[in-house]
């Protein structure tokens, strides 16, 4: 039963983006291009060939295809789909305008069709003479119809096709600008590199002097055809700059494997804590071999965490695997992390995803760092993740237990962030003693 409703599932998405693309077509080829021309090629040729790179961009890594391939594919595909969402939304917006522009240009008569006042009566047969005749239904020299205005072709009829698609011209291209300086704003958001944020947290149970420690949170890096090894830089060299006591990497490090990403991930060598740094599983770790990325990290320097703990001189610092792993008997046990601890101390829990918000209120976890949900990632993405997530971004209490959900350092898909800027966050422990 899960096949079938996984099929019907896909098949309904598959119809409503033909759709999509057939309505973008219209829109933004048909009615703004004369027909057989090379602009209408060229434009038909991209709304059958984008949709197709987005189809081998989702589908290439998990297919193996070689590495380059898969470069190749991912910008333009990637791209495309960012770019479909803003073209659709703001052509959705522009067509009322569009309506609007149209009914008030069929109320106008075409040019040259205005109705022309009377001859004066007076003026008809004086001096033998007859009413001076309108240039524009004056005989055509060679003694055919009425002359046509210069370059018209087809007379009024071809005057209103003009004016139609002049106004399909001028909506269309506005709605086009904005959607690609959105996606291009976007992207240079995410290729710039995260901003640092910084969260004090109080934590009742965390001794006076741990007040100010300082832990560099970063999520949702997402390594993978698109971003490689100089965006691993660009968030390595980020995180050391603030100096933080602890690094977490809270999950979904990569898209791919150990092979292809391995070089990406190097400059994981040089973080730099005074009490290391420590990484737990994403979801997206199971989709690309998360045993082999876990002893990886572990041989760039990191300790990965699964459901484990570690006894830190001021608090305990726990690990839960991502909930992904359960179909490979690598769940998440938050009885093996946390349920021997000593409860009077204070315990920070690394944990991908936040829906896992309520198994870390019953173990008495004082404070649960997490990513996964990239703030929406592209706006109004974030309404969806509202729905399946406890908190979206920041921080938030539940009962006794504190959450914070980190928007991430990357992107997935397209590397384009619309409304929810990439982070790393710098979380400073704060006593109630100090």
């Amino acid at each position: 039963m899960k096949i079938v409703a996984f099929a019907l599932i896909a098949l309904a998405v598959l119809a409503l983006l033909v759709l999509v693309h057939r309505w973008l077509w219209i829109r933004l080829v048909r009615d703004t291009t004369a027909p057989g021309g090379l602009p209408r090629r060229i434009g038909t040729t991209l709304i059958i060939a984008l949709p197709l790179l987005s189809v081998a961009a989702l589908t290439a890594g998990r297919a193996g295809a070689p590495f380059p391939l898969q470069r190749a594919v991912s910008w333009p595909g990637f791209l495309w789909l960012a770019l479909l969402l803003y073209l659709t939304l703001t052509m959705l917006v522009a067509e009322p305008i569009r309506a609007l522009s149209l009914r008030r240009l069929a109320q106008r008569p075409p040019a040259g069709t205005e109705p022309r006042p009377a001859a004066e009566p007076h003026l008809a047969g004086v001096g033998g003479g007859t009413a001076p005749q309108d240039p524009a239904s004056a005989p055509a020299p060679d003694g055919g119809g009425p002359a046509q205005e210069p370059g018209s072709g087809a007379g009024p009829g071809a005057d209103l096709l003009d004016r139609r698609r002049f106004v399909a011209r001028a909506i269309g291209g506005a709605a086009a600008a904005v959607a690609v300086g959105t996606v291009a704003n976007g992207a240079y958001g995410v290729l710039r590199g995260p901003s640092v944020r910084r969260v004090r947290v109080p934590l009742a149970k965390l001794p006076r002097a741990a007040h100010g420690f300082r832990i560099a949170v970063v999520s949702d890096i997402h390594l993978g055809p698109i971003l490689g090894r100089a965006h691993t830089q660009r968030i390595v060299d980020s995180v050391n700059r603030t100096q933080p006591d602890l690094i977490a990497i809270v999950g979904d490090l990569v898209d791919g494997n150990v092979h292809d990403l391995g070089p990406a991930a190097e400059p994981l060598r040089r973080l730099s804590a005074r009490h290391g740094s420590y990484f737990v599983t994403g979801n997206h770790e199971y989709f690309s071999g998360a045993q082999q990325w876990v002893g990886h990290v572990r041989e760039l320097g990191l300790t990965p965490l699964e459901n484990a703990r570690r006894a830190l001189p001021y608090f305990d610092l726990a690990g839960v695997n991502d909930i992904a792993g359960e179909s490979e008997g690598h769940g998440p046990d938050f009885r093996a992390a946390l349920g021997d601890r000593d409860r009077a101390r204070a315990a920070v829990l690394l944990a991908h995803q936040p829906v896992v918000i309520h198994d870390a209120v019953r173990h008495g976890v004082d404070l649960q760092l997490s990513g996964h949900t990239h703030g929406g990632q592209l706006w109004p993405g974030n309404y969806l993740a509202e729905l399946a997530n406890p908190t979206v971004a920041g921080l938030e209490r539940y009962g006794d237990t504190q959450l914070y959900v980190s928007r991430g350092a990357g992107a997935w898909g397209p590397p384009v962030r619309v409304g929810a800027p990439s982070d790393i966050t710098v979380v400073e422990l704060a006593s109630p003693q100090a």
